[in-house]
């Protein structure tokens, strides 16, 4: 069998799983490298998510701990989207993806990891980026690491 060596991620292996809300965790934290916080406005935010499903996998989420679209107000609805809208600019300048998955997982059974955070998934895509890594190696293979990506990205979110 041959194997791929990602080390970088071993970091997140091995950090026990604090409990609560890792969103909320993330914007109450002051260092935003570290916690992959890319921008903060007034009722919403964007993050990079430290689990992509590809390269540049961003998520836009109230500041508010909320579970459901429902519960937005209209400030938080206008600003989620602006947000995403400007996350896509920004991914396009930086990982020229052919396109994007953009969307909500509400609910276990629509594959939420963290049901009791609304949070919006911005995933690039490229033309070809499924390929045999994750169908028989079961594997995804990401081309970049984390930080250098966030660094990348804080300036074009401003």
């Amino acid at each position: 069998m041959e194997r791929l060596w990602a080390p970088w991620r071993l970091e997140y292996v091995r950090k026990p799983d604090k409990g609560g809300c890792f969103l909320c965790r993330i914007l109450a934290s002051a260092d935003e490298r570290e916690e992959l916080l890319l921008k903060r406005g007034k009722s919403c935010a964007v993050v990079m998510n430290r689990y992509p499903y590809n390269n540049g996998h961003l998520m836009a989420l109230p500041i508010r701990h909320i579970a459901d679209a429902g519960e937005l107000t209209p400030e938080e609805r206008l600003e989620m989207m602006d947000l995403t809208v400007d996350a896509i600019a920004a991914l396009r300048k930086a990982v020229c993806p052919d396109g994007f998955n953009v969307g909500f997982n509400i609910g276990k059974v629509a594959g939420a990891g963290l049901e009791t955070h609304l949070h919006t998934h911005i995933v690039p895509r490229w033309n070809g980026d499924t390929n045999f890594m994750p169908v028989l190696g079961d594997t995804k293979v990401i081309p970049q690491s984390l930080l250098e990506l966030w660094d990348e990205l804080k300036p074009l979110l401003g």
